[in-house]
């Protein structure tokens, strides 16, 4: 009788009337104010609302209803699936809209729709990917600034691949400890690249030493991140430079040199085959036969494995002596390339690489050496 009653009243009402009984009928259902009978009359009346002509009376449900959980799904997704303003609402916060009616709003709605999933207080995972796989630069940047957004590494990855050109994702992204090291190297490379493509930093220097400064820099960036990740993260960063051309004979020699050890024995194993306790086996322990044959089954030369090795030999003997071996192996390594006299270009890219390593080693000295007489004159 209640809803009939409510079904004739509706019909004559006017507008303003009608809103306001909708905002109280929807406060009334959300504060259990009613019984069990009562609150299935008042399904049917916020049902039978959907329709209303008017949309601020659809609007004052929405409103209502926003906030609840307990609200029947078909009302919270018909208010879902009206025009913007109304729908707004509901999208942005109600907890009965499942991940699969998120979803399905995200592939099926705009923008705007869109960002207002993105922004909502808990984002699942599910949700997250959706909005990674199809969402533009507002979307994700809005995704990337909200706390309660559970980003998986698969998404933030998926993310740098379709947005890594804006700098804004760029920078969102790097500050991520979770980022995968694959995902984090390929920004490094689109910052190096919007670097070189810059008009006036070409005109400064020359397109040429433009490329190769961006280039070196991010070696530099990618052996530097090597020495900050897990072990069990290094095969995947491995993998990622060795797809995009990054694991040169200069490269490798620049993580030996450098003490990277864990990533120098993951990027054998990566490109040799030779199983991870073998490896490890030869480069600590083997002979310098056993080592060349190593460094040849990845890949590299004749001449180069021999590089190679003699360095392994060098580093385990400051190893064994307790020593920091970097700046004494880049030396003794410099020196023997030189006599050497090869003018291969292999050889030439190792030895300007050992140089520039040699006179980075002799800028920290000076740098460090002048901060401590500036705390001693203090």
């Amino acid at each position: 009788m209640i809803i009939q009653a409510f079904l004739r009243w509706v019909e004559t009402a006017r507008t303003g009337e009608r809103t306001r009984a909708a905002s109280a009928l929807g406060r009334a259902y959300v504060g259990a104010e009613m019984n069990g009978l009562d609150r299935r009359a008042a399904e049917m009346a916020m049902t039978f609302l959907l329709d209303d002509p008017s949309p601020k009376v659809r609007r004052a449900l929405a409103d209502a209803l926003c906030g609840c959980s307990s609200v029947p799904r078909a009302i919270i997704l018909g208010l879902a699936e009206d025009q913007p303003e109304i729908a707004y609402v509901v999208i942005s916060r109600s907890p009965v809209l499942t991940d699969e009616d998120l979803v399905d709003l995200a592939a099926r709605g705009t923008l705007e729709t869109r960002a207002l999933i993105a922004a909502r207080s808990f984002v699942s995972r599910a949700v997250c990917a959706a909005l990674a796989e199809i969402g533009g630069e507002e979307e994700v940047l809005i995704l990337l600034e909200n706390t309660g957004a559970n980003l998986s590494r698969r998404s933030l990855k998926r993310i740098a691949e379709r947005l890594g050109c804006s700098a804004a994702v760029r920078d969102l992204l790097l500050a991520r400890p979770d980022l995968p090291s694959d995902a984090r190297h390929a920004l490094v490379e689109e910052v190096g690249a919007a670097l070189a493509a810059f008009g006036l930093v070409q005109m400064a220097i020359g397109e040429a030493r433009v490329q190769r400064i961006t280039r070196e820099a991010c070696d530099i960036a990618a052996v530097g991140m090597a020495g900050t990740l897990a072990v069990e993260e290094l095969p995947g960063l491995v993998s990622h430079l060795r797809e995009t051309g990054r694991l040169t004979p200069a490269f490798l020699l620049h993580a030996l040199v450098t003490g990277r050890a864990e990533f120098f024995s993951a990027a054998i194993v990566d490109l040799s085959g030779v199983c991870e306790r073998r490896v490890r086996s030869i480069l600590s322990g083997g002979r310098v036969h056993s080592i060349r044959a190593l460094f040849e089954s990845a890949g590299l030369g004749h001449d180069v494995s021999e590089t190679f090795a003699a360095a392994v030999l060098l580093w385990r003997q400051d190893t064994a002596a307790g020593h920091d071996g970097t700046a004494s192996v880049s030396k003794a390594l410099l020196a023997r390339l030189r006599n050497e006299r090869s003018s291969s270009p292999v050889n030439t890219a190792m030895i300007d690489l050992l140089e520039r390593l040699a006179f980075a080693e002799e800028r920290q000295s000076a740098r460090s050496y002048a901060e401590l007489a500036a705390r001693q004159a203090a």
